[in-house]
């Protein structure tokens, strides 16, 4: 389905994919998505310069929490992206704007419910995560600052969705420097000179994602036409829903398989849980290259279906497959590099250096497996094959769970790490299997230009 029924049935518009469209849009948020977890390490070195653990293991567990929340809703700026790169290629401003306002409004009404239940969420998050004593109280502390900012969160994540389905990746980029800058400078100063403590880092996310939410409200405003506002469209709304659910699920399933992998690592030992911990910083860290890939390929999907033309899609896809795999072999290669140096730089105990060496292969291949895995999930996002994505996406984390259940029990942290390969290689398998399929359908009614 594409941006309006008059772009289903009438003639393409033709347009032409780069390699430097390809990279104008990759690079800068590949930027973008490196400084957001400079945010975590700074808040945790902050936090650390107060000498107290409980502060740590406090702020740690409330970030899990919230964590689950804003994932769960990362929807919001996927399925935004497609719509929005769907009514470009269409040259259909009225449904860019609709689609814009009922993702607002979602966004809005769903922070907005996260306030209201603050209480209960807060309360079983932490029962759920075994906090107790001075770690659960400043788990609350942090928590019942930080959760005001849901509502800003949430809108932030429309907003970067609608500024990436133009096409506007430097913007994008600024927007997202700005939050996670902010968000830096205010938790150094609050807490290291006004000695505001947990208040002080949950304060300064807070703060950021509001300061944030309003410049990007402010961009919206100038960029679109008032008299669309005048009040949401019933269809445009209900199909954000639809899209909206689908999507959800895809995120909380691989929400789930990167939790589970972390579960199941406690439960070989806390050597283990370490040495894992450490080598998942390797892969989230390459997650911001591959994510940068990601977007490109659901702009331009979302734009070559909105505009009915196929060459253009098939165009994505190839260039897209080709600096992919350009970027994943440049963050496996750093991996090999550098990966020891790293660490024996962070490990507490030669022990867990031992361990993180011995398993330091899996996290260089990684990328490699998973890239065809993290650009067909921008693809499927930026077409809003939302159902599909979320079957497939379901089906890949069963192959996960039947590839742990045999291998861990064999070979322990071994078949753990072989059965997150499957994971990624499954979600890569199953999702480019269908594609060719579904770029068919969609574009079974185009009239060649």
């Amino acid at each position: 389905m594409t941006a309006s029924s008059e772009s289903a049935t009438g003639a393409a518009r033709p347009f032409t994919i780069s390699h430097g469209d390809v990279l104008r849009i990759a690079i800068p948020m590949m930027i973008a998505y490196l400084s957001t977890p400079l945010v975590s390490l700074v808040a945790t070195g902050v936090i650390g310069q107060l000498r107290d653990e409980a502060l740590v293991g406090g702020v740690a567990l409330a970030a899990v929490i919230f964590d689950v929340i804003f994932v769960s809703f990362n929807f919001l700026r996927g399925a935004t992206t497609g719509f929005t790169a769907q009514a470009i290629g269409a040259d259909d401003r009225l449904f860019e704007q609709r689609m814009l306002l009922g993702g607002l409004v979602v966004a809005l009404v769903s922070g907005l419910a996260i306030l209201v239940l603050q209480g209960p969420i807060g309360t079983l998050g932490l029962a759920l995560l075994g906090a107790d004593g001075a770690v659960a109280e400043a788990a609350q502390v942090y928590f019942s600052w930080r959760v005001w900012s849901a509502p800003f969160v949430l809108v932030n994540f429309v907003i970067f969705g609608w500024i990436i389905g133009r096409g506007e990746a430097l913007t994008a980029m600024l927007l997202q420097t700005l939050l996670n800058g902010l968000n830096i400078v205010l938790s150094l100063y609050w807490v290291l000179d006004l000695g505001w403590g947990l208040a002080g880092v949950a304060a300064a996310s807070l703060v950021a994602e509001a300061v944030t939410a309003i410049v990007g409200i402010a961009l919206v405003f100038a960029r679109t036409d008032r008299h669309a506002w005048n009040r949401p469209d019933l269809a445009a709304l209900k199909r954000m829903f639809s899209v909206n659910g689908d999507m959800m699920i895809r995120s909380l399933s691989l929400l789930i398989g990167l939790s589970f992998f972390t579960r199941q690592s406690g439960v070989l030992g806390i050597d283990i849980l370490a040495a894992n911990t450490i080598l998942l910083r390797f892969y989230f860290f390459g997650v911001a290259f591959l994510d940068g890939i990601a977007t490109a390929a659901e702009q331009m999907a979302g734009r070559a279906i909105g505009a009915r033309y196929r060459p253009a899609f098939d165009r994505m896809l190839s260039l897209t497959t080709l600096w992919g795999f350009v970027f994943a072999g440049l963050v496996a290669l750093a991996f090999l590099l550098s990966g020891g140096w790293v660490i024996d730089m962070i490990a507490p105990s030669p022990e867990i250096v031992a361990l993180a060496h011995d398993y330091l292969p899996y996290v260089v291949v990684l990328p490699l497996v998973g890239l065809v895995a993290f650009q067909m999930d921008g693809i499927y996002i930026g077409a809003t094959w939302s159902r599909q994505m979320r079957n497939l996406m379901l089906a890949s984390l069963a192959v996960y769970f039947a590839t742990w259940a045999v291998l861990q029990p064999l070979f322990g942290n071994t078949g753990l790490w072989l059965a997150l390969l499957t994971f990624q290689g499954a979600r890569s398998v199953a999702f480019r299997w269908m594609l060719p399929t579904l770029a068919d359908r969609t574009f079974a009614g185009a009239v060649r230009p």
